[in-house]
């Protein structure tokens, strides 16, 4: 484990997380620990960072839009996006602030890399962002930005995306991917799919730690890895694009594993850059 360092200089890496089923940390589960080993890997995160970060840039894949967007309300509410949990599970709170500066600041930068951008004065943190926050950092006084995926889900157009936002590492601020490696929910639970998750995880690992061209390369045509499809079927790869979005803010840094465990029968990972 890192250790935190109060040198305001120090590059931050950059995460891709899985951010786990609905509220599912704070509610109870069958059984019970399902969801433990995750919880307390978030929790563990912040002392491995090198410092405390000024604000997050966190990419949901419950966020899709025509063209990049990125939130600009300066105390957006919460989206319950998710259906059929218990009732306290809708009125949790995360009260981080936005911070219109930096959200305009984003969608300059992409823009400026001809990637369309846009800042949406409206628009809420949905449970993408505040389920994992809340466990990685609960006092919720960093200022977050939510950027969008872009509909398409071009694979080089978010890598092209992190790569525009790169720059931001050395401003203190924190990049995080939230999605889940696997992501197919006919899936879950079903032990066939065991064997098929464990390959395209392998393959997943090995395209991360690749060195950082030949890493590109891979994600970019990401579909055509061993069991892509039945991990993430067609139109539906948005808990795996937000990893595209990470890799390509890390492309000069190291990738590698930082969290794997098999739930509901799948095996489930999360990666870090720098």
């Amino acid at each position: 484990m890192l250790p935190m360092n109060s040198n305001k200089h120090e590059r931050q890496p950059v995460l891709y997380i899985p951010h786990g089923a609905g509220p599912c940390f704070f509610m109870d589960w069958n059984p019970a620990d399902t969801w433990l080993g995750m919880g307390n890997f978030f929790k563990g995160i912040a002392a491995t960072l090198p410092q405390q970060p000024k604000a997050i840039v966190l990419v949901s894949a419950h966020w899709l839009e025509p063209q990049f967007s990125v939130t600009g309300h300066a105390r957006p509410e919460l989206i319950y996006d998710y259906y059929g949990f218990p009732p306290h599970t809708y009125e949790l709170t995360y009260p981080a602030p936005g911070q219109s500066q930096l959200a305009q600041q984003l969608a300059d930068l992409l823009n400026a890399d001809e990637l369309p951008a846009q800042v949406d004065a409206h628009r809420g943190f949905d449970h993408g962002m505040f389920i994992p926050l809340k466990l990685m950092f609960p006092g919720a006084d960093i200022p977050v930005i939510q950027l969008s995926l872009r509909a398409d889900f071009d694979a080089q157009a978010h890598l092209d995306a992190g790569r525009a936002l790169a720059g931001l590492r050395d401003d203190n601020v924190l990049i995080v991917g939230s999605g889940m490696s696997f992501h197919n929910m006919r899936a879950y639970g079903d032990t066939s799919f065991s064997a098929i998750s464990d390959e395209f995880d392998e393959w997943l690992t090995a395209a991360v730690e690749s060195p950082p061209p030949q890493r590109e390369q891979l994600l970019s045509h990401w579909e055509q890895a061993p069991q892509a499809r039945q991990c993430h079927p067609p139109r539906a790869e948005e808990h795996l694009i937000p990893l595209m979005v990470a890799a390509g803010a890390g492309y000069q840094s190291e990738g590698q594993k930082i969290y794997s465990e098999h739930i509901m029968e799948t095996t489930i990972s999360a990666f870090r850059f720098g």
